[in-house]
Parts: structure tokens; C-alpha cells; sequence
């Protein structure tokens, strides 16, 4: 009797445990149906992480780079004007000279003698017409003398221009303010029209040239600043003063030139040196070349993260691009740039942005 009892009792109790595990585990079900779509999507995967850089515009100041040429601003060679001896050497080589400044004495053998002769050749005919014409009032020279005399008088007055025109010529002078870079006759030379005498060159300014290709010369106007760095280091500065309207032939490059001060007077005239023409600032981003993409039409472009959290790719146009980094403009800025992860999303993928952690 008590062994039927006691399987009965054992038998509920096995029961009870049967229906509250049954009911535990319904609960529990339950509960997971219950869970909203979007909490049960975020327990299971999880938003991707990139880490983003808030970037904002910098002053770009871009540049045109090249090797130039210095030349001399001017140089001419002084001349004999006619031919005669070398009396007087007033300046000597190496010699600064000022504008109008005498170079040297020419003989002036009979040259004055010829003045004199064509002044008063002219003061005759002069008279003479005079005469003609008083003659003529009177109806006692005829029209043909009168314009005999005129033609005479016309060529004495030229001929005593050239003669008076010679005698400056004895004394060069100088066409501007230079230096005396070469002497090419002694005292006592005898020298003939057109023989060279000296050459003058001017250094301050200086003129440096060279030729810059067809993509950049459209970026080029006459007064942009530029400066001039020499093989020693030293600076000088100046501004641009002619770009060529056609490229050169042979090369498709346009020649350009600039004027550069030269206040010290620095023999570096024709040598070469590095040329950089300014162009007017602008506001780009600065980043490094790695942070660069590739659009699907093979253009450049950055990823960055839009308001809502998702990736973007924005198109930039290239400004500079070095060693250092590269200067993009193109793209509205402030920006969220992506600095890691990026390639490891998609174009329109949410993210979860974290913000680069940066040092002190």
C-alpha cells in the first residue's frame, strides 16, 4: 500500500517539474518574438567602423615651377659712328656708367672744318635767295632762280646737319645706366664705322626666361609675383612682364619672362636658376595622396562620411600634388574624411564613425 503511494506522489512531482519547464521555456519564446526587427538586427551584426577626420579649408597658394635662364636686362654694344682715331678712353672695363655718361674721345681730324664750311655755304645761299626774292618783287629774277636757290639752300642745311650730327658722334655716349662688361679698342685705335667699342650691360633688374608647357601657361598673367631661387640659396624677387601668345614650334611650350630686382648688383647673369610664379590664393584641403580614390570614370575623388552616418565619394580636382601631401579643391568643406577603413566599405553604406584620436 505504501509502495503505490509513493509512486503516485513521485509521479506528480515529476509532472509539476514538467509543466514549469513547459512554461519557462513558452515564456522565453515568447519573449524572443517580441524583440523589434531593429534591435534583433543590431544584435546580431554589428555597423561597420571607419575612422573619420573633421577637415576643414586651408589657404592653398599655388605655383608655377620651372628652371629659367637669368640674362642681363639689357646689353648692347656701342659702336663707332665713323671712322677715326681713338684719342681719350674715359671709362675703363668693369666701370659703372650712368645714362649719357661719356665712354671715350674720337679724332676729330677735319671735321670741324667742315662745319664751318656748310654753316657759311648756308649763310650765303640765304642771302642769296634773299636777293632772288627782292629781285623777283621787282621782276628782275626769274621763277626758275628762285627755285634753284631753295633746292641748293635745302641740301647746304643737310649736309651742315650731318656734319654737326659727326661731331657728337666723336664722343659716345651711354644709352643707359650700366656697367662696361667688355672694352674692345686701346688709345690710339684706329677704328672704322659699325667697329664695335664697348659693351654695356645692365644687371639691375635682372631678366630671367624659360618656357612653361601649354596646360599652365593659360594660368599665367604679366604681374604675378615671382621669386627666384639661385644655386646658393639666395632669393630674389620680381614679377612676370611677357607670356608668349603662341608656343614655340618644336617644343609646344611658351616662353615667358620676368623682371627681377638686383640691388647687390650679383654677377649671376647667365646662369640658371629656379623659377616659381605665384598664383593668387585659394581656399583647398590639404591631405595626403593615400587618402586618394578613384571614381568609376577614373577621376579622383575623397570618401567621407555624410550627416546620417554613410559613406560618400566626391569627386576633387587635383591642385598640387608632392611628397608632402596634395591640395584638392572641388568639394564642399568642412568634410568628415575618411582616414581608415575605407576599403573595406561601399559607396552608401552606413557606418559607425570614429573620430581619429590625435596627440598632443
Amino acid at each position: 500500500m505504501s509502495k503505490i503511494s509513493w509512486s503516485s506522489a513521485g509521479l506528480s512531482v515529476l509532472v509539476l517539474v514538467a509543466l514549469v519547464v513547459w512554461l519557462l521555456t513558452g515564456d522565453i519564446r515568447s519573449a524572443e518574438d517580441d524583440v523589434p526587427e531593429e534591435a534583433r538586427q543590431d544584435s546580431s551584426t554589428e555597423l561597420p567602423a571607419v575612422e573619420v577626420e573633421r577637415r576643414t579649408a586651408s589657404t592653398f597658394e599655388p605655383s608655377v615651377r620651372l628652371q629659367g635662364q637669368v640674362e642681363a636686362w639689357r646689353r648692347v654694344e656701342v659702336t663707332a659712328r665713323l671712322a677715326a682715331e681713338v684719342q681719350e678712353l674715359s671709362v675703363e672695363l668693369g666701370d659703372s656708367v650712368k645714362q649719357g655718361e661719356r665712354l671715350l674721345v674720337l679724332s676729330e681730324d677735319d671735321r670741324p672744318a667742315a662745319v664751318a664750311g656748310a654753316r657759311a655755304r648756308v649763310r650765303q645761299l640765304e642771302a642769296e635767295l634773299a636777293a632772288t626774292d627782292r629781285l623777283r618783287s621787282d621782276r628782275l629774277a626769274s621763277e626758275s632762280d628762285k627755285l634753284r636757290l631753295e633746292a641748293e639752300l635745302a641740301a647746304a642745311r643737310a649736309e651742315l646737319r650731318q656734319a654737326s650730327l659727326a661731331m657728337t658722334y666723336l664722343e659716345p655716349k651711354a644709352p643707359f645706366d650700366g656697367t662696361v662688361n667688355a672694352r674692345l679698342v686701346e688709345a690710339g685705335t684706329l677704328v672704322q664705322a659699325g667697329e664695335p667699342l664697348f659693351e654695356l650691360v645692365q644687371v639691375d633688374p635682372l631678366k630671367v626666361s624659360g618656357f612653361v608647357p601649354q596646360q599652365q601657361a593659360g594660368q599665367l598673367v604679366t604681374g604675378q609675383p615671382v621669386t627666384v631661387s639661385l644655386l646658393d640659396g639666395r632669393k630674389l624677387e620680381g614679377e612676370l612682364t611677357f607670356v608668349a601668345s603662341a608656343a614655340d614650334h618644336e617644343t609646344r611650350s611658351f616662353r615667358i619672362e620676368a623682371r627681377v630686382r638686383n640691388p647687390e648688383q650679383l654677377r649671376i647673369a647667365g646662369g640658371s636658376a629656379s623659377l616659381e610664379i605665384h598664383q593668387p590664393p585659394t581656399e583647398a584641403l590639404f591631405l595626403s595622396p593615400a587618402l586618394l580614390s578613384l571614381g568609376p570614370d577614373g577621376r579622383p575623388g575623397i570618401l567621407h562620411v555624410t550627416d546620417d552616418n554613410r559613406v560618400a565619394f566626391s569627386e576633387v580636382n587635383l591642385l598640387s600634388v608632392g611628397t608632402e601631401g596634395a591640395w584638392v579643391s572641388g568639394i564642399e568643406l568642412p568634410v568628415n574624411l575618411i582616414t581608415r577603413g575605407g576599403g573595406f566599405v561601399a559607396q552608401g553604406q552606413q557606418v559607425r564613425p570614429v573620430p581619429v584620436e590625435r596627440e598632443d
